[in-house]
């Protein structure tokens, strides 16, 4: 039948083919225009939800709904980050893992190791949001803790008080409130002294960490202790369901903690949300500079925990900037779209010819006090006999 002749059986259908064509249209538009449903959020609050980072609160991935499930395919991943993997040619590199949003863990692991590429000195992370989102390099390698053994201080003292059945004594609170807020030495040694090895290593039994070890004596910033670990003892202050029922007294300090000692993790942070930061900053004849941060950040129904221990750094600046490029990744990705905060710490002050740029919705305000390379004398600059010889890997 040549194609002049008209099929009269074909042609019966068309209006019904065209009728089914056209329904399908409307219904495809109507879904497509329907308004989604913002994801509903709770006011801004220095609390942290209930069930933080302990995985019991229901994985929402709809809160990630705006990431991708994966990276393009044609997005090719970045360098190896040194000889190895990691920045010290260690091999490792970073991974992050979320049941609830793998396109949000892919995102991250593929920026954590786009931003440690070019750094040098050796890097351990550990990160946790209250979705059950979990980020790690190196979590298991061991650093000389310096100034972020107040924490540990602060906790054990907490708990002590807890057990005896009491509030802290004026003494106690006269000497915890100096030690984090402005990391003062000889208030972390008189608490450290009033504990007692005993005591702390139960305390550190109770918080099932693993692998940290107190330093000798009354050398208490030689406490040798690992990011996995940083990130329990976080735990005690973030989780709701904490043995510890004073927490809340221990966030306020770390919330408290002064300007000029508030760099690291807190870069990037999103607006509307509040950092409970503690860092340190020791070096030593061998690994260069120990430069430590780990904080607890909530806001707007989200909370999250990012640690970062760093070792084998030329200047403390150089490890400042190492660690606020981390905690500028993980911001980014957990924000939710918010704009930062804070940006990262200058290297050097502002002068009058160069003030500072005006805080906008589009830049974020840059922290007045620039990087001091003055240590937190936690810890003698030399080895010290019988506890630091021999020492594996050490780098001059």
């Amino acid at each position: 039948m040549g194609p002049h002749i008209r099929n009269t059986r074909h042609t019966r259908y068309v209006p019904y083919v065209r009728h089914c064509r056209t329904a399908l249209v409307a219904a495809l538009a109507s879904a497509l225009l329907t308004p989604v449903s913002a994801v509903s959020a709770t006011a801004a609050s220095p609390r942290f939800p209930a069930g933080t980072f302990d995985g019991s609160r229901p994985a929402d991935a709809t809160i990630h709904r705006f990431l991708p499930d994966a990276l393009p395919p044609d997005v090719p991943l970045p360098d190896a980050l040194g000889p190895g993997g990691g920045p010290d040619g260690s091999g490792d590199t970073p991974t992050c893992h979320a049941p609830h949003a793998p396109g949000l863990a892919a995102r991250l692991s593929y920026d954590l190791h786009a931003a440690l590429s070019s750094r040098r000195g050796t890097v351990s992370v550990a990160v946790r949001d209250d979705l059950g989102l979990v980020c790690e390099l190196a979590g298991e390698r061991q650093y000389d803790s310096a100034s972020v053994a107040k924490v540990l201080i602060m906790e054990g003292l907490l708990r002590r008080a807890e057990k005896l059945g009491r509030s802290l004594t004026r003494w106690e609170a006269a000497n915890v409130r100096p030690m984090i807020v402005r990391s003062d030495n000889t208030a972390a040694r008189r608490l450290w002294a009033a504990q007692g090895h005993s005591h702390l290593n139960g305390f550190l039994a109770r918080v099932r960490t693993r692998a940290t070890v107190l330093g000798p004596g009354g050398y208490w910033g030689l406490t040798r202790t690992t990011a996995t670990d940083q990130m329990r003892l976080l735990g005690v202050l973030t989780n709701t369901r904490s043995f510890l029922r004073t927490r809340a007294y221990g966030l306020r300090l770390l919330a408290d903690v002064r300007a000029d000692q508030r760099w690291g993790v807190p870069a990037g942070m999103p607006r509307g949300f509040k950092a409970h930061v503690k860092n340190g900053w020791l070096p030593r004849s061998t690994h260069g500079w120990r430069v430590h941060s780990v904080g607890a950040f909530s806001g707007e129904g989200r909370a999250y925990r990012i640690v970062v221990l760093t070792h084998d750094n030329p200047t403390k600046a150089y490890g400042v900037r190492t660690i606020e490029r981390i905690a500028q990744v993980v911001h980014r990705g957990l924000g939710q779209g918010r704009g930062p905060g804070r940006a990262l710490t200058p290297e050097t002050p502002p002068t009058p010819e160069s003030p500072q740029t005006p805080e906008t919705p589009e830049t974020p305000q840059t922290p007045e006090a620039a990087v001091s390379e003055e240590p937190d004398g936690s810890a003698p600059y030399e080895p010290l006999p019988g506890w630091d010889e021999p020492e594996q890997d050490a780098t001059p």
